[in-house]
């Protein structure tokens, strides 16, 4: 999918809010502040940056911008089937949205749950709120990235289906207005981030791979 620096599916709630802001100007100049501060805070929100991705085959990168909220051992039996570790991040509307993948490989399990819109900083939020599940294999392991809606967030984008080859690093959706990025990793890689810190989707190395 072609990228740009603007996701594209911010562009129709930019052009709403462009309406917004010439029907205000005509009406009454002063009003035009609100639908301007609207137009650029949907621009802010829906932007789409480049990032430098780390080569090394053997680490995985973050999914996600955002805070480490935990990372603990789960039972995930959606793909992986059994103990994994998992890493949960949550973005707030202030962090990029667009999702990434942690490694190469193929989407191999693809999956969709309904559910509420708690807020994603809450330790249930997994469990009972909207959410995707993207399942990506290479060679060297099957991980599992969950994508969470949150109390504002109310629509969750992925542009990828079962077969699709991702490369490290690449955009595969996005999700509308705060949210929570979930990784289920096997219990041989070793988790290099820790509750609390701060990772940029695509550069910050979250995890490596033992491969003996």
């Amino acid at each position: 999918m072609r990228q740009y620096p603007i996701s594209r599916d911010g562009w129709l709630y930019l052009a709403i809010a462009a309406v917004l802001m010439a029907l205000a100007y005509w009406t009454w100049p002063w009003l035009v502040v609100l639908p301007g501060i609207l137009f650029f805070f949907i621009l802010f929100f829906f932007r789409n940056p480049e990032r430098d991705i780390p080569t090394d085959e053997l680490t995985l990168v973050s999914p996600a911008d955002g805070v480490v909220m935990d990372v603990e051992r789960v039972l995930e039996d959606q793909f992986l089937g059994g103990e994994s570790i998992r890493v949960r991040i949550f973005l707030s509307v202030f962090n990029v949205h667009v999702n990434r993948s942690p490694m190469a490989g193929k989407v191999v399990f693809r999956a969709y749950r309904p559910g509420k819109m708690i807020p994603a900083f809450k330790s249930h939020a997994s469990e009972l709120n909207e959410k995707n599940y993207v399942g990506i294999q290479n060679k060297h392991l099957q991980i599992l990235v969950t994508q969470v809606t949150g109390f504002i967030a109310r629509r969750i984008v992925c542009w990828v289906n079962k077969e699709d080859v991702l490369f490290k690093g690449e955009r595969f959706g996005l999700i509308k207005f705060g949210s929570c990025t979930e990784i289920f990793v096997p219990t041989n890689v070793a988790i290099m981030v820790s509750p609390g810190d701060k990772v940029r989707g695509g550069v910050s190395v979250i995890g490596r791979v033992s491969v003996e």
